[in-house]
């Protein structure tokens, strides 16, 4: 008997139908769904597993936090605890039968590392069964055709880096986030939590939060005049784009008093044609993704999705150049079947030639993201058909021709004032009429020639500022990690979610809270070699070096032990004066803003009687002023009145949907009446008594 190991239930399942050319029995063994088929006398089952079914801890006597000192965890031994044990049983009776088993999990090193765990379990109750692995990059019927008829050993450095990636994480995040909540105070659920590369992804965003704040905003003025020219009116800049001297611009403004008419000084056309993107790797998709609104955790969950009912091809790559052994005229003849793309697909199949873009990363691990099926829109969720039109209309354009744009200046005297105008217009769309995505509106100029005269019809003037650097958006946050070598592909945006659950960071783009502040402020403080990206970056290469065979997983873990060591004899130097800085900013979190009738601090406050929360007065009990909460969800502080009552808003994450923004005060007009309700949770005068010593 074969016995096949997927990493999912439905790869399992798809793979079965496929290899099977007939009739699949479904059986289950131990509650596990398990496939079974027969092909030329012999019979094949395939079983799905759950992603891991094993993962890394330290054994029971190092669990108690107030017992154990975080730094003896560096060196302790690392055991691997069963996750999934109804699916390990099942396995391993199938596999006791087993004359092959072929490992057909995802290829990177996560996957081989859940598949060389199956092994392991597997040659434990049959040690001689021969191994294979099946390698794919989309599950489709010709590529798993393929790699079941082509199998090879396993990748047995990829897994080795893997596991070293596992047990530095867990070796790191443990030590680091128990001696942060130690210090802290903060334990049991609220407990802090610090990682190798999720706190130098914080202090990146906590540094560019402190550029703004310390970023001096200065005034300063723009002078706009409008022109007219054959009817059509279009709007010119002064020369000067910016006056910091008011009056400067006020002179301007006096000069142009009584004005009736320009000149068109010069007319400038030029003519730039623009290459198409590069194929799709994950970064380029997560960040393409973030800007059509999806988080780069949900935009990944998404693509897994598509992947595994065989729809794109595997997600998490690095590559950005197709190989020759892609046939991309094919994929454009399958995709002609869509009724939604399938026209695009017919006029990139009428070149002659097909010639796609090339980016500047290439790997032989999986071919860039790309479609691999064509499904009906009305069997997709509304998200997933935005991934997917967006891998297919990517697709497209990396074998569609340049685009062609025109760009046009206009300069205008006008009393001696210089002005003028900037406009373009696509005159070949090219590429952009497939990924329409980075289309922008044209901008189109009257057409004047040099000496002619235009019509002014009047001026404006505008209040400006000089704006701060702009914080991260999600995607722009994913290139910075890739760049930095901040995490893998296969991490980023886990990575990101993490900090947003943990309530380090809230909204899009990426504000962060006074708590996560106070974590990476503290850590750039005390130990900056954890909270900045070379030190993460050396040990990814450490791992990229293990999955090549140049070094061992010992050697690395080992290696990064020493690091830690040494972060850990800074922090606990410093341990009192870093807790008493990550407590300043969670009690900055508490505030909400400022009370409506005696000016001091509303606080968010949990009642230690019945446990509900509120906001109350800190100058209680002379001021009793008090707010209802909800009870449930992450409530940030924005630092932000409403607009309609003045009263302080705050954003709830409740880790469903999108975060609720709402005013603290129930009797805004803005609240509806369904948010009536929400008014009996408020913490009353006797719980503010009892809740007045936190």
């Amino acid at each position: 008997m074969k016995l096949i190991v997927t990493e999912k239930n439905i790869a399992a399942e798809r793979i079965a139908k496929m290899l099977a050319n007939g009739k699949v029995k479904t059986e289950k063994s131990y509650t596990i769904p398990i496939y079974k088929f027969a092909t030329n006398g012999s019979e094949t089952t395939v079983i799905g597993l759950k992603g891991h079914i094993l993962k890394v801890d330290f054994p029971e006597e190092y669990s108690n936090w107030q017992s154990v000192s975080p730094e003896t965890l560096i060196d302790a031994k690392i055991i691997k605890v069963p996750m999934q044990k109804q699916i390990i049983k099942a396995m391993q009776k199938l596999a006791k039968d087993a004359n092959e088993v072929v490992i057909a999990t995802d290829f990177d090193r996560e996957g081989e590392l859940i598949g060389s765990d199956a092994v392991n379990l597997i040659k434990e109750v049959n040690p001689k069964v021969d191994v294979k692995r099946a390698r794919f990059s989309a599950i489709t019927k010709p590529e798993i055709d393929r790699a079941f008829g082509h199998t090879e050993d396993l990748y047995i450095d990829l897994a080795h880096a893997g596991e070293a990636r596992q047990d530095i994480d867990l070796i790191w995040g443990a030590t680091l986030t128990r001696f942060i909540s130690l210090a802290s105070k903060r334990l049991g659920h609220q407990f802090l939590s610090v990682g190798r590369v999720q706190s130098p992804t914080l202090a990146l965003i906590a540094q560019r939060e402190k550029e703004r704040g310390a970023f001096v905003v200065e005034p300063y003025w723009q002078i706009k005049a409008t022109f007219e020219h054959d009817k059509a009116r279009f709007v010119a800049s002064h020369k000067t784009e910016k006056f910091f001297d008011k009056d400067e611009a006020q002179k301007v403004l006096k000069n142009l008093k009584g004005a009736e008419s320009g000149k068109v000084v010069s007319v400038t056309k030029s003519r730039r044609e623009t290459t198409p993107p590069a194929p799709f790797n994950t970064t380029a998709f997560l960040s393409a993704a973030a800007n059509l609104g999806l988080s780069t955790a949900n935009a990944m969950r998404v693509a897994e999705s598509l992947y595994m009912k065989g729809f794109i091809s595997y997600p998490r790559v690095d590559n950005t150049v197709y190989p020759p052994s892609l046939n991309l005229r094919e994929i454009l003849e399958m995709l002609m079947s869509s009724p939604e793309l399938g026209k695009l697909a017919t006029e990139l199949l009428k070149q002659k030639e097909l010639k796609p873009t090339r980016g500047k990363k290439f790997a032989t691990d999986h071919p860039p993201i790309h479609p691999t099926g064509v499904p009906n829109k009305s069997e997709l969720e509304p998200t997933e058909w935005k991934v997917y039109e967006l891998v297919v209309r990517r697709f497209y354009a990396t074998l569609a021709p340049v685009s062609t744009t025109e760009s046009m200046r206009i300069d205008v005297d006008t009393k001696g004032e210089p002005f003028f105008a900037r406009g373009s217009r696509v005159l070949g769309e090219g590429w952009l009429k497939y990924y329409h995505y980075s289309r922008k509106k044209d901008e189109e100029l009257p057409a004047v020639s040099e000496g002619d005269s235009v019509i002014f019809i009047g001026v404006d003037i505008e209040d400006k500022e000089t704006q701060p650097p702009a914080r991260y958006s999600q995607g722009k946050l994913i290139q910075k990690m890739e760049e930095l070598g901040l995490g893998t592909k296969a991490t980023r945006h886990e990575i990101i979610k993490n900090l947003y659950d943990r309530g380090y960071i809230h909204s899009d783009p990426i504000q962060p809270t006074e708590t996560g502040m106070a974590v990476a402020e503290s850590l750039l403080k005390y130990a900056e070699r954890i909270a900045t990206p070379t030190m993460t970056a050396e040990l990814e290469k450490d791992m990229d070096a293990i999955a090549d065979g140049e070094t061992s997983h010992g050697a690395v873990v080992d290696r990064s032990r020493k690091m830690l060591a040494d972060i850990m004899s800074a922090l606990n130097s410093n341990k009192d004066e870093l807790g008493e800085e990550i407590r300043a900013g969670i009690r900055e979190d508490k505030i909400v803003g400022k009370c409506p009738n005696c000016g001091s601090n509303l606080k968010i406050i949990r009642a230690k009687k019945s446990r509900k929360r509120f906001v109350g007065c800190t100058n209680y009990p002379d001021c009793n002023t008090s707010y209802p909460l909800p009870q449930y969800g992450e409530i940030i502080t924005l630092g932000e009145t409403c607009d309609i009552c003045g009263s302080p808003k705050i954003k709830v994450l409740t880790g469903k949907g999108r975060p609720w923004i709402l005013c603290i005060n129930p009797k805004c007009p803005t609240k509806e009446k369904k948010e009536a309700p929400a008014a009996k949770e408020t913490g009353d005068t006797e719980e503010q008594k009892v809740a007045s010593g936190e």
